[in-house]
């Protein structure tokens, strides 16, 4: 029996795009015996090969345009490739384009018995499970207005929270977490985490690179149609990251001193405990930030995660006259192995990443102690932040 969920060889897709239009039949007639083409060919996938192991939790992640979106809809069989293969093993169900079946000119109650149904629920079924499905949604109050009279968001938050009922062996997830505010995107990466513990096959397409390190044991990259990296979610991240930056802004990995941001490790001899002193450096000021701290294994694996909005009920902000410093005192009970420290400042509402440094200090661990295998390490911790 085979171990992948999903096998892609070669994929080819591509599309006619019309550059003109005939008036009528007659100019039709003459471009073709002129031997005029009204279209262009657009190559959206070129040589597409990769595989998605049962159980793994698989990252896709490019720039607007990248052929993203078509790659799922071939995984998906909505469309057909020109050339190569897709081999699926197991039932797939793809989360892409959510509320499709929805009737605008119906209740949001009467649509989640309407697509419950789509999904092969019976009306016994969904009352079982309409309350979940309400509440997850956030939507309770609104349930017997007209679909019309909802926001794009909260037409997706209902979908998607109808969409998670269904029973799959393999999900495709598209871009979730861009139709929710903070407290939707939590309960997305609280059922992310959930999916990962299951050990459900998922393929998640994101530009999150938050949620692509925090959950993806792998990921791939993919530019003008074409996979330019695979692997270690940690350094699709950065890469991806790159590609989204000027030259001027872009970032070199593996310094420890870089625009401003240095840490100190240290771990005294025999001690239980590992401390990272990070100081930030800022040439002008920037309110409102949030400072992201991850510890990731050398495979790209998540085993810490430490965000200032999460961990300080007080806003923060960077001061050109003051630096910034941290001191994150964690238990060490890290694995054996070699670790590298990701640190970011970011806007509070993640719009805008001010700095984002890969591999910003690394450190090894030989003999440890205790492990746990949770979806990502959760230490007893001590923090102090001295700022502006």
């Amino acid at each position: 029996m085979s171990d992948k969920s999903i096998v892609v060889k070669g994929l080819h897709k591509s599309f006619r795009l019309p550059t003109e239009k005939p008036n009528g039949i007659k100019q039709a007639l003459i471009n073709l015996s002129r031997g005029k083409r009204g279209y262009t060919t657009q190559k959206v996938l070129q040589g597409v090969d990769f595989e998605v192991k049962k159980g793994e939790f698989f990252g896709i992640v490019g720039r607007n345009g990248s052929g993203k979106s078509t790659l799922l809809k071939v995984l998906a069989q909505i469309y057909e490739p020109e050339k190569g293969s897709v081999e699926v093993n197991g039932s797939l169900v793809p989360f892409i384009e959510l509320g499709v079946g929805f009737n605008p000119e119906l209740t949001g109650r009467e649509n989640v018995y309407m697509n419950g149904a789509l999904l092969g629920f019976s009306n016994e079924d969904v009352d079982k499970m309409y309350d979940e499905i309400v509440d997850f949604a956030e939507l309770r109050k609104f349930m017997d207005q007209k679909l019309k009279n909802y926001s794009s968001g909260m037409q997706v938050r209902l979908a998607f929270s109808i969409a998670i009922r269904a029973e799959s062996d393999i999900l495709i997830l598209d871009e979730v977490l861009a139709v929710g505010d903070e407290a939707f995107q939590r309960k997305c990466y609280a059922y992310f985490a959930k999916l990962k513990k299951e050990k459900k096959t998922v393929i998640l397409v994101t530009h999150s690179m938050d949620a692509v390190q925090q959950f993806c044991s792998r990921a791939l990259l993919l530019s003008q149609g074409k996979i330019i990296n695979i692997g270690n979610p940690a350094k699709v991240a950065q890469e991806y990251r790159d590609l989204n930056r000027s030259p001027v802004t872009s970032i070199v990995p593996g310094s420890t001193s870089i625009n401003g941001i240095n840490i100190t490790v240290k771990n005294a001899h025999n001690s239980k405990k590992r401390t990272f002193d990070i100081k930030i450096t800022s040439e002008t000021d920037i309110k409102d930030i949030v400072i992201t701290f991850v510890i990731n294994r050398d495979n790209g694996e998540m085993v810490y995660r430490w965000v200032t909005d999460e961990k300080v009920s007080n806003k923060i902000s960077l001061s050109s006259s003051q630096d910034t410093k941290i001191n994150l005192e964690l238990d060490d009970v890290f694995p054996n192995g070699t670790f590298d420290v990701q640190i970011g400042v970011k806007s509070r509402d993640r719009s805008t990443e001010y700095i984002v440094v890969d591999s910003a200090c690394s450190f090894e661990v030989v003999n440890s102690g205790s492990y746990s295998n949770d979806i990502y390490w959760k230490p007893n911790e001590k923090h102090k932040i001295t700022t502006i």
